[in-house]
């Protein structure tokens, strides 16, 4: 089972993927709660140069309110992470697959929820 829904953009640079995919997040009900520049992070604590690479944390904050009903620790595993990473020929796009993020928490009604989360981030990866 793959753990992610992967989507490249050729010819798309970081930033424009960026602006994108926040977009296709938006039509589909999520914010962009947190964003790590990791390329820049790693320059800054370990001296390390790399390709761009972003992690964005994306919350649909209906879906995790009733996630979080149905579970209420499952906030540990918030929110659903979206990455941007500079590759040869433009940028991939990869969102966290729910299910399988959430499958070792044993609760029928969450992994309901993660079902219909993962469709939305699929359709989301796949609107950028």
């Amino acid at each position: 089972m793959s753990y992610t829904h992967d989507r490249l953009l050729p010819g798309t640079s970081i930033d424009d993927a960026d602006t994108r995919v926040r977009e296709a997040l938006k039509a589909r009900g999520f914010g962009v709660l947190t964003e790590i520049d990791v390329q820049a992070t790693m320059k800054k604590k370990i001296d390390r140069d790399m390709d761009g690479y972003k992690i964005l944390g994306a919350c649909n904050p209906n879906m995790a309110w009733e996630a979080m009903g149905f579970e209420p620790r499952i906030g540990a595993m918030l929110p659903c992470n979206v990455i941007l990473r500079s590759v040869d020929g433009g940028t991939e796009v990869s969102a966290i697959d729910p299910v399988a993020s959430m499958s070792a928490v044993d609760n029928d009604e969450l992994h309901n929820v993660a079902g219909q989360v993962r469709d939305m981030l699929v359709e989301a990866v796949d609107a950028a």
